[in-house]
């Protein structure tokens, strides 16, 4: 499917005579076509359905816009997340509709400025760019744009544009965190799994409940007093008819779940009485729901510690053959890339083989969620540049992990900008085909690993997804007591992914 985005300059006149020729010009290449604007206007609207009716294209005049202005800027302030997924999705549903999309940009949202908005969506929707010149601004016109889109292609036009050229661009391979997010939840719906949220009496979780229940994203299993939750639901307007209840002060499941948990503990001297009042314990209840197959996942910590999430699943599920430690990882969503950053979450310090075995994990998580799998081991020098016990450590981990996982793309010790940045791997490393190209980054311990994702977390203004705890047979995810409802959201959908492998 081919497309453009249109970004137009301020002057009105020739703008709109380049626009209906490029229009025209789409019109006679492609039998098929649609007309696709995110935020329009009244006059915007107005002036499409002309253009629909003009050139004779069959679509809906509903379906060449997602927002009004108005719209927009309410959702923007409400959920920009809805936001920007509606805009993505509208334009997925044309894609598989029509065989060229005519995007056109606006000239501002609301107090934005126009300009890097639009390229902003642009990047989002994965379409090429054909601004409209300014000749008194081309020359950072050109230089923002060669930024931006870090060398991928766009077209500076005015009213002598070739359009053979125009039809040259490929479209763009931005993974945004939108687009991302976006991806995550068209795959939660496919192949909807059962997720346990033992924490209902958090008002939090009880607000993700319905946002997860009402997009159809998974199903749903509350732990409480049915009562108790249905009344809070009402009071605070949520509508979760949809999830199932079960107390694990008085389940059914009870007896069949101490008995589960007695069998698999006894050797290490749980006695029957003891399995019988642990499963009363939400958390124990939830695990052994995803224990005896009775759900796909748990999310739990959002009002308990990491550890009293981790225990039971220790205890119970396990980690994976060839597996010895569980380990976290964070998703990093930058301005137009996905980075993997491990382990920030469980092993203080770990050794070689635990490294190792975390980068091949971690290769395993990006991949089921879409993630291209260049790892890099760092540490505080690059190649052989330095010694010490922790430079040591990371050729040791290097070392084993590929004699051991031989298909993983791994290389290290490297500093984090020769992982990151091409010209700097190129200066440090320059025969790693890492170097320069990471998207999965493996540090060293987990002072260096937490205190790297929330410096990027939040002096880049990235979102932080996670953490995803890899390395168990079945997923079952930590929650900060910090979290927020989005926070929760999005580990439930990533719990959900992991249960589809």
């Amino acid at each position: 499917m081919a497309s453009f985005y249109l970004i137009q300059s301020k002057n009105v006149e020739p703008d709109t005579k380049i626009g209906a020729r490029l229009l025209e010009e789409c019109v006679k290449t492609y039998k098929n076509i649609a007309i696709y604007r995110a935020v329009a206007c009244e006059n915007a609207i107005l002036r499409v359905e002309k253009n629909l009716k003009h050139f004779n294209i069959k679509q809906n005049l509903e379906s060449t816009y997602s927002f009004t202005l108005k719209n927009a800027l309410k959702q923007l302030s409400e959920d920009s997340n809805f936001f920007f997924y509606k805009i993505i999705q509208d334009f997925e549903n044309l894609k598989a509709q029509y065989d060229f999309i005519f995007v056109e940009g606006f000239h501002k949202l609301g107090i934005l400025d126009g300009f890097e908005s639009n390229v902003k969506l642009a990047k989002i929707l994965n379409t090429p760019l054909v601004v409209i010149n300014e000749k008194e601004n081309e020359a950072l016109i050109k230089n923002y744009l060669n930024q931006s889109l870090d060398g991928r292609p766009y077209a500076l036009i005015d009213e002598n544009f070739d359009f053979k050229e125009l039809l040259s661009l490929k479209n763009y391979d931005f993974k945004t965190t939108y687009r991302f997010k976006f991806e995550l939840n068209e795959k939660a719906k496919k192949d909807k799994k059962i997720v346990v949220l033992p924490e209902s009496d958090d008002e939090r979780i009880l607000k993700a409940s319905d946002i997860l229940l009402k997009n159809a994203l998974v199903k749903l299993i509350l732990l409480g007093d049915e009562n108790e939750i249905k009344q809070r639901a009402k009071n605070l307007g949520l509508n979760l008819n949809d999830a199932k209840i079960i107390n694990p002060q008085n389940s059914s499941l009870s007896s069949e779940f101490a008995n589960s948990l007695y069998e698999a503990r006894k050797s290490k001297g749980m006695s029957l009485e003891e399995a019988q009042n642990l499963v009363k314990d939400r958390t124990y209840f939830g695990t052994l729901l995803v224990y005896n197959q009775k759900a796909d996942a748990m999310v739990s910590g959002a009002s308990t510690t990491t550890a009293q999430t981790i225990r039971p699943a220790l205890q119970l599920i396990k980690t994976k053959e060839g597996i010895g430690c569980v380990s976290g990882i964070y998703f990093m969503g930058l301005e137009d890339k996905i980075l993997a950053f491990a382990d920030c979450a469980v092993n203080p310090n770990p050794n070689a083989k635990e490294l190792a075995e975390t980068a091949y994990i971690s290769a395993q998580t990006a991949k089921s969620f879409g993630l291209e799998t260049r790892i890099a081991m760092l540490s505080y020098s690059s190649g052989d540049s330095g010694k010490g016990e922790s430079v040591d450590l990371v050729n040791e981990a290097v070392k084993i992990a590929k004699e051991k996982y031989p298909e993983l793309q791994i290389d290290g010790p490297m500093q984090f900008d020769c992982a990151y940045d091409m010209k700097t791997g190129t200066k440090k490393m320059p025969d790693s085909k890492i170097a320069g190209k990471a998207t999965i980054y493996i540090f060293p311990n987990l002072d260096s690993a937490n205190i790297c994702y929330k410096a990027v977390q939040r002096t880049a203004n990235a979102l932080a997804i996670g953490p995803i705890l890899q390395g168990l047979k079945k997923p079952v995810n930590d929650l900060s007591r910090g979290c927020s409802i989005n926070d929760i959201v999005d580990t439930v959908i990533l719990s959900a992914i992991q249960a589809q492998a």
